[in-house]
């Protein structure tokens, strides 16, 4: 029997960051690999394709080619974070690459793992005005994610609410990636629903760390040399627009028509959802 193939795509929180081990990343994926086999009767081969900082456009250009080279059994696309924190952020072209690339996936019958993720603004503890926008955005990619999801038939996984987001044990340094406690909680929540649909039949990841924590000092070391270079490769991008983002989010607030900007932004995720509709028909063209 050949070897069931995993494959996984996406960016850092799929690359690993935040669960070192020796001087590599490991990550939830990876984690999952030894529960969707019960024995040596069939083994299970792992590419991990995700890399730091990609977005929904790595994913569809880059990423989704090489996996459908591999032929997976069942592949996990797990992104759309750094689409937020872009000044570029369009939620039409997110949906769009969101739609071909589950639609390429599916279409080799592989099992499909998707998950809907927590905004950056509130694991950053950044101020409201500054938050807001950021929180509207994840919304929206989540809320594509949840319907591309179900119209594709994929196994979905809700990270984006729960107990976990708010103990600090769960989470890295940066307070953006789960340490390994943290993966190893998305790693058992995959394995649930992949065990209900009879597809993972090997034992479940342990939740218990097999590594200690960083120490508070390393944790600060990371955070002065890479961690400091991760945020300012993305603040040189997204700083001007949201800051414009915030000013615009006290004078809503001040005038009171706040509500009007989620509006905006629910409407353009319904449009989004819709053109995706549109283009499917027949007549579309």
């Amino acid at each position: 029997m050949r070897p069931l193939r995993f494959v996984a795509l996406g960016d850092s929180l799929t690359e690993g960051v935040g669960d070192p081990v020796g001087e590599a990343w490991r990550g939830w994926a990876a984690l999952l690999v030894a529960g969707l086999s019960d024995g040596p009767d069939r083994s299970v081969e792992f590419t991990n394709l995700a890399v730091s900082g990609a977005q929904t456009r790595d994913v569809l250009e880059r990423q989704t080619p090489a996996a459908l080279a591999l032929r997976p059994d069942v592949v996990s696309v797990v992104i759309g974070v750094n689409d937020t924190l872009r000044c570029s952020f369009d939620i039409h072209a997110v949906a769009a690459r969101l739609d071909r690339v589950y639609a390429a996936l599916r279409a080799q019958d592989a099992v499909l793992l998707t998950a809907c993720l927590p905004d950056p603004g509130a694991m950053l503890g950044l101020p409201g005005a500054l938050a807001r926008p950021l929180a509207r955005r994840q919304r929206a990619v989540n809320t594509v994610v949840h319907a591309l999801s179900e119209r594709h038939g994929a196994v979905h996984l809700h990270a984006a609410e729960g107990a976990w987001l708010t103990d600090r044990a769960m989470w890295s340094a940066d307070r953006l990636h789960p340490g390994e406690r943290g993966h190893r909680q998305l790693a058992l929540r995959f394995h649930a629903l992949l065990e209900q649909e009879g597809i993972a039949t090997g034992n479940a990841p342990s939740a218990e760390p097999e590594f200690r924590a960083p120490t508070r000092s390393a944790s600060l070391w990371w955070l002065a040399t890479a961690g400091t270079g991760w945020v300012a490769r993305r603040c040189t991008d997204l700083l001007p627009q949201l800051l414009t983002l915030a000013a615009a989010e006290v004078r809503h607030r001040v005038r009171g028509t706040s509500a009007r900007l989620d509006l905006s932004a629910s409407r353009a995720v319904a449009s989004a959802l819709a053109a995706l509709s549109v283009a499917e028909r027949p007549d579309a063209a």
